[in-house]
């Protein structure tokens, strides 16, 4: 075998980058490497200070790829692009006509963004008349906090783009999705503005890795705190 055939872009090349490893993948986005290291040493480097876990490969930033030998910033940046760019793909079945079924919907287009974020963020999904996507928009990034979740931004979009009903979605990275006391008075603050607009919240949806809750499948998205 020629030793070209056995090279990641060659790879690529000939079958197409489903059979790659994610190690050949990442040496893609890197390159040619340079003077200090070839590419598959930097792939390498990278995969030894994530773990070998994608999961924590997708909270890299910048940052911390400099801090490794060989990896400048424009190296980083490369790959914190590659990264960003993946979630997004991932999430983009929100601007398809696929109607919303379901919670086990929305967490197919939240988790490749938010499943894996070392932070919260509080996102919501616009709907149509036939519960088909409309847009997505992040309200806030950091601890839910009620105070700082006003219905004016929430709700804003939504009254421009003529939605019919919208889900809210949020993110806990401590991989537990049971909703926690301030979950529930934002969705019970939101509701309730909805209710005034006539634009209905039909869910609050909480990403936690592969998995997730559905306020309004437990019956929690009214009345949170207990009224009907």
């Amino acid at each position: 075998m020629h030793p070209a055939e056995g090279h990641p872009s060659e790879r690529l090349r000939r079958l197409g980058a489903g059979p790659l490893s994610e190690h050949e993948l990442l040496s893609l986005v890197i390159g040619s490497g340079n003077r200090a290291a070839p590419a598959g040493t930097l792939a390498d480097r990278v995969f030894d200070l994530s773990g070998d876990h994608l999961r924590d490969l997708a909270q890299m930033d910048a940052g911390r790829l400099v801090a490794i030998p060989g990896i400048g910033p424009a190296m980083a940046a490369r790959i914190v692009a590659a990264i960003e760019l993946g979630k997004r793909v991932g999430s983009a079945r929100a601007d398809r006509e696929d109607p919303i079924t379901g919670p086990g919907d929305v967490h197919d287009i939240f988790a490749p963004v938010m499943a894996h974020l070392a932070h919260e963020e509080f996102h919501v999904l616009l709907l149509n008349s036939q519960n088909v996507p409309i847009c997505q928009r992040q309200v806030t990034r950091g601890i839910l906090d009620a105070s700082l979740i006003h219905p004016r931004e929430v709700f804003r979009d939504a009254i421009v783009l003529r939605a019919a009903a919208l889900i809210l979605v949020h993110n806990h990275p401590s991989g537990n999705p049971e909703a926690s006391a301030e979950d529930l008075k934002v969705t019970r603050q939101l509701g309730k503005a909805g209710e005034q607009l006539g634009i209905p919240v039909l869910d609050h949806v909480i990403v936690a890795g592969g998995t997730f809750s559905s306020l309004a499948g437990r019956g929690l998205l009214r009345g949170a705190d207990g009224a009907g």
